[in-house]
Formats: C-alpha cells, sequence, structure tokens
C-alpha cells in the first residue's frame, strides 16, 4: 500500500460527501430555504428528523445485512446516491418528496460512515497505524467548514437551490479520489468474525448503548438548529452562517487530538471528558446571545461532537475487531435513533415557547446524562486490569 495517508484522505472525503453535505449541509441551507420556500420551524423540524430516521434505518439494516463481505460495493452505491440526492434536493420543490429524499439520504449517510470507517479503521490497525483515523474523521469537520463558507455565497447568487447544485457538484468532483484509492486490502477479502470469537451482550455494551443514543438525540438540536438560532439573534442576523463555519473549523483538528487523547488516557474517560465540555458549549446560546457566547459554543461544540465518533468507534472496534462493521452499526442504531428525536422535540418546543432556550437547556442535560452513563463502563474496565 502507499503511504496510508492517502487512503485517509480517501476517508476524509467519502465522510465530506455524505456526512457534511449530505447530512449537515442542511443545518446552513434551512434558514435560507424557509425564508424562500416559507415553511414553519416544525416543518424545518420534520425535514431534519426524517433524514436521521434514515440514518436510523441505515444502521439497523447495517446491523442486519452482511455488509461485511460487500463493503466497497455498497461504498460506491451508497455515495452515489448521497450526491444524487443533493443535486435533486435543489431540482425538487414538493415538501413531501423532500421529506423522501432526506430519508433515503440518512439511509446512505450512515452506510457510508459505517463502511468507510470499517474498511479504513481495519487497513490501518492492520499495519499499526489506528492513531491516523483522526484525520479521517476530521472529514466531516472539513466539509462543515467549506460549506459554512460557500453556501450564503451561493444562496446569494443562486438561491438555495442554487446552493444544493452547487455543493452537490463538490461531492461529485471528490468522490472520484473516493473510488480510486477506497479499497479492501489486495491480500485477502474481509472476513465474518469466526465461531470461536463471538461475544456475549456485554454489561459495558448496554451503558455504551445508552450514552451514544442520549449524545445522538443532545447534540443534533445544536447540529440542527445552530444556524437558525444565529439568525433569529440581534447580533448574527444574515450572517449565521458564519457560526458554522466556525463548527467546521473547531471540528477539523479535533479529531485527532481526540484520537491521541483517547489513546492516551482512554478511550472511555475521553468520552465522559468530551461529554461533559459539549453540555457546557451547547448550553452557552440560551444563557447568553451575545457573539462571545456564540463563538464559544460554536468552538466547543466543534471541537466535540466529532471526536465522539473517534473515541466510540475506536473503542469499539478494539473489542470486536473481527466485525467492525457490524458493531458499527449497532451502535449507530441507538445513535441514530436519538437523532431522529431530537429535531422533533426541539422545533415542537421552540414553536411552543417562541425560542430554542428551553429545548437548548434540555440538550444540555441529555448530553451530561450520557457522561454519567459512561462512569460504569470505566469501572468495569478499571475492575478488568486490576
Amino acid at each position: 500500500m502507499k503511504h496510508p495517508l492517502y487512503l485517509v484522505m480517501g476517508g476524509v472525503f467519502a465522510l465530506f460527501i455524505a456526512m457534511s453535505i449530505g447530512r449537515f449541509a442542511y443545518t446552513p441551507i434551512l434558514p435560507f430555504m424557509q425564508l424562500e420556500k416559507g415553511f414553519s420551524t416544525v416543518f424545518a423540524g420534520t425535514l431534519a428528523s426524517a433524514n436521521y430516521a434514515g440514518y436510523l434505518a441505515g444502521a439497523i439494516a447495517g446491523s442486519i445485512l452482511p455488509i461485511q463481505t460487500y463493503r466497497r460495493k455498497l461504498l460506491l452505491l451508497s455515495l452515489a446516491s448521497s450526491i444524487s440526492l443533493t443535486f435533486a434536493m435543489g431540482l425538487v420543490e414538493s415538501p413531501t418528496v423532500w421529506i423522501l429524499f432526506r430519508f433515503v439520504s440518512g439511509v446512505t449517510s450512515a452506510f457510508v460512515f459505517v463502511l468507510t470507517s470499517s474498511i479504513i479503521l481495519d487497513r490501518l490497525a492492520a499495519i499499526g497505524r489506528i492513531g491516523l483515523s483522526g484525520v479521517m474523521y476530521a472529514g466531516v469537520g472539513l466539509g462543515i467548514f467549506v460549506s459554512g463558507l460557500v453556501v450564503a455565497p451561493l444562496v446569494e447568487r443562486y438561491s438555495s437551490d442554487g446552493a444544493w447544485i452547487g455543493l452537490g457538484f463538490i461531492a461529485l468532483l471528490l468522490a472520484m479520489y473516493v473510488v480510486a484509492v477506497v479499497k479492501e486490502p489486495e491480500s485477502s477479502p474481509p472476513s465474518q468474525a469466526p465461531p470461536s470469537s463471538k461475544r456475549r451482550f456485554e454489561p459495558w455494551l448496554i451503558w455504551l448503548l445508552v450514552a451514544y443514543g442520549l449524545e445522538g438525540l443532545g447534540y443534533i438540536i445544536t447540529g440542527t438548529f445552530i444556524v437558525a438560532i444565529a439568525e433569529q439573534s440581534s447580533v448574527f442576523a444574515g450572517s449565521g452562517t458564519n457560526v458554522w463555519a466556525i463548527v467546521g473549523l473547531a471540528a477539523v483538528p479535533s479529531t485527532m487530538i481526540w484520537a491521541f487523547v483517547g489513546n492516551r488516557f482512554g478511550w472511555m474517560k475521553s468520552f465522559a471528558a468530551l461529554l461533559t465540555i459539549q453540555a457546557t458549549g451547547v448550553v452557552l446560546p440560551a444563557i447568553s446571545q451575545s457573539p462571545v457566547s456564540f463563538y464559544l459554543s460554536a468552538i466547543l461544540f466543534g471541537a466535540t461532537f466529532m471526536g465522539v465518533t473517534v473515541l466510540v468507534a475506536s473503542y469499539a472496534r478494539e473489542k470486536f475487531p473481527h466485525a467492525s462493521a457490524r458493531i458499527l452499526s449497532v451502535l449507530t442504531v441507538t445513535y441514530a435513533l436519538g437523532q431522529m428525536m431530537g429535531p422533533i422535540l426541539a422545533s415542537a418546543l421552540a414553536e411552543q415557547t417562541g425560542s430554542y432556550s428551553l429545548a437548548l437547556v434540555g440538550a444540555a442535560a441529555v448530553i451530561a446524562l450520557g457522561a454519567l452513563c459512561t462512569l460504569p463502563i470505566i469501572y468495569l474496565e478499571r475492575q478488568k486490569t486490576s
């Protein structure tokens, strides 16, 4: 294999396409779509949740189907679907069809995330370079930063429809590199876990599923509405996408930092610390809507939300090295379930109260509860070491 960074950059671009554009581009485009199309906050939450429901469906399918055997073929098909649906969002005006598109886009995002993580983590582990996983997950932050910069100019010149189409062209260009470099090892095809390596449903996994699900429920409220919240404030009206760009910029180095921290101090201890930091960032705009509060919230949120993926995926793969795609799919189910519920609850609260403050406070509390759920895992790990 050439230098592993060539492979890792394929992972960066795959996650850029399916996660940053396929999933999270909706966040900076949302306020412009609402202004142009005239739909309500509740529909905005419904449209977001359709995507997260698709992500849940994709995760469930991944935990049931034998995706380990057909990883590359499924990855390429999922990328093609994700790019096509990004274009389609700018070509169709039907709200009902939007919901369908966002649902299917969620399915493809789940497959791309699980399959890319599985292929590249396995190949990095085989050559003893698992620490480079943090570089791969930086693709999401990089994509968020780029979309935060380009969406406003695209909307100004071509409307929100043009923003979707412009992002579709960016995704199409990046996909060419992914196709060229993200491949299975030539020496041996991926294999299912041997019968002797099957594990029972251990207590640590139950706690991790709960913690990961709570994180999905809590973080996605900020992940979906932070630009809309900023746009409603007096200091960011018309420039809310700047806050999203800061989220992406903070996320780029965060995955590499958390990969180092997790490897040095323990994946679950680091996970607990990360969730505590994230809860603080999420609640800040509810306390104060000053520029400092928004910027600090964007930095803390950006510095943590993709770090979650690095820590949990690395820990899970370490525990289940012969079934990485399956265990990542199982974990993604609870994460996606939380994501699906978050925007619906938050948009309903915002509609009733006239602001997102209560939703942000609830999100921070849920994330903090997730941090508490990591404590039994840390205790079990300590017992095992002793």
